[in-house]
């Protein structure tokens, strides 16, 4: 049985600030019965085009892509762009197993109460749910809040035959007030803030204020500070 050799060659273009490359494999396999049996493949993929936020608001005027906003419901109900799709890349986990009784229980008390996160997995569905909306030589603008979210969903979404995607680099927190028409009680950029981050800033300058009279008014009135003083209670 004679042995095996291949091949495999690599052709690359540029257009419209994204990458493709064309990709020729070739494998001459074993001599059977006089035969040579060979094995071709073709395979054409394009990189995934990130872009800023004034030319993502071209390619969906221009260039005709579509908005899929694959943010997570609590974001997406806060600000979302006007027309666009929404097919949450992860959805929240509400299983009842021991071990993610505890995670969720530990992620409400902290990064839940904190940062308003909820707490969610992979959406096993995503990729079909994106099929069922979109056929894969649909041109996709992937939208999240902080650009992690969307390159995830674009990895996924290429690895299924879809071509022509688009992310804003760094998410929504990037876009500007009036880039892109939204809905929603907040700004595009500020939909990922929720919990106690939010007054953060609030409780800060209020307790910043009370630390400055009342220095002020050690300052400036001892006596009357001392006699305050002394009228604590004392343990």
């Amino acid at each position: 049985m004679a042995g095996a050799a291949s091949c495999c060659s690599i052709l690359s273009f540029k257009s419209n600030s994204r990458t493709s490359w064309l990709v020729l494999d070739a494998h001459r396999g074993a001599n059977v019965l006089g035969k040579s049996l060979k094995r071709r493949s073709l395979q054409i993929r394009a990189e995934i085009n990130y872009v800023n936020a004034e030319e993502a608001k071209n390619l969906t005027a221009v260039e005709g892509y579509a908005i899929l906003d694959i943010r997570d419901k609590t974001q997406y109900e806060r600000a979302h762009i006007k027309q666009c799709y929404h097919v949450p890349l992860f959805i929240e986990n509400q299983d009842n197993d021991f071990g993610t009784v505890i995670k969720r229980t530990v992620h409400n008390n902290f990064s839940g109460l904190f940062f308003g996160l909820p707490f969610t997995k992979l959406n096993p569905d995503f990729v079909q749910s994106v099929k069922s909306k979109f056929p894969p030589d649909s041109k996709l603008l992937l939208v999240c809040q902080e650009g992690l979210r969307s390159s995830a969903a674009a990895n996924q979404l290429e690895q299924a035959g879809y071509q022509n995607i688009a992310c804003i680099t760094s998410g929504l927190q990037s876009v500007k007030p009036g880039t892109f028409d939204s809905i929603g009680l907040t700004e595009l950029q500020d939909a990922g803030k929720a919990g106690l981050v939010t007054i953060q800033g609030k409780i800060s300058a209020v307790l910043g204020t009370v630390l400055i009279c009342a220095f002020l008014f050690i300052t400036f009135f001892p006596d009357q500070a001392e006699k305050l003083f002394q009228l604590a209670p004392t343990s």
